[in-house]
């Protein structure tokens, strides 16, 4: 099994593994140099060296080249410092080219050999002329990246409709897959407004306690069914999955709140 290190290039981003050579010492937090498609960039460990299945390697594995030392985050300092600068003056070349698209954020690499322009479209552009008005500007390699509407966000940052600081933005290193059918198991109302984030599309929070609904209702009796419960027979008229709960109308048409628990105890009972 190969020992790798993981290593984080964002505070909030994705986790990737590279060989960390003889750097077995590596500890969680340490920042280091690391060999990467796009040459050599600095990172921070936030999984010590260990090792795992030969299955989870995907692709080749590049390495780690050395501890990161002071001259090296003062020199990466120096160039996100100028990234704000470099951002506006992307802007408005935008605007003077009058392209249709929205520059979201610029990223140097830590030696400034390299810019990256992070931007969002609806359209395919043709950003030729802007690539080369930058490269003249910048006098370093110009690199454009298209992104979703959720990674927007995710750079961005914002406040959801919870009032919470976005998950994506805070610690969600990954978005998993969303879908209305998951609103409609915890009875969520299904416009779009409720439903939706800043980002357009659907809340990424309906994924967090899918599971738990799903559990319970399958438990709970459905909505509209006949049951028999310890004031009576009578009809489900609403599942509280929250509650571990329903609401059943009686024969008397006497509506009462019975719980899973009492549910399990008459039929123990019955049972005995």
């Amino acid at each position: 099994m190969p020992v790798v290190v993981g290593i984080q290039f964002e505070d909030v981003g994705k986790i990737y593994y590279f060989d960390p050579q003889n750097l077995l010492d590596l500890a969680a937090r340490d920042f280091v140099l690391v060999d990467t498609a796009r040459g050599v960039e600095v990172a921070q460990v936030v999984q010590p060296p260990h090792t795992i299945a030969d299955e989870e390697v995907v692709g080749e594995m590049k390495s780690v080249v050395r501890k990161a030392g002071a001259w090296d985050m003062v020199q990466r300092d120096l160039w996100q410092r100028k990234e704000a600068e470099a951002l506006a003056i992307c802007r408005t070349k935008v605007r003077e080219l009058n392209l249709d698209m929205k520059v979201v954020r610029c990223d140097y690499n830590f030696d400034g050999g390299r810019l990256l322009i992070y931007f969002s479209s609806e359209a395919r552009i043709d950003f030729r002329n802007l690539v080369r008005d930058l490269a003249r500007i910048f006098r370093t390699r110009i690199e454009m990246r298209q992104i979703g509407v959720r990674d927007e966000a995710k750079l961005m940052g914002g406040i959801g409709r919870c009032g919470e600081l976005l998950c994506c933005n805070q610690w969600l290193t990954d978005f998993d897959p969303v879908s209305i059918k998951m609103a409609k198991q915890q009875d969520l109302p299904l416009s779009p407004m409720e439903i939706s984030g800043i980002c357009g599309r659907l809340l990424c929070c309906l994924a967090y306690e899918n599971d738990y609904y799903a559990e319970l209702k399958e438990k709970l009796p459905k909505k509209g069914k006949t049951i028999d419960t310890p004031h009576g027979p009578g009809r489900v008229v609403q599942v509280l999955p929250i509650k571990e709960a329903i609401q059943v109308e009686l024969e008397t048409e006497v509506t009462v709140e019975v719980t899973l628990q009492e549910l399990d105890e008459m039929n123990t009972s019955r049972i005995e």
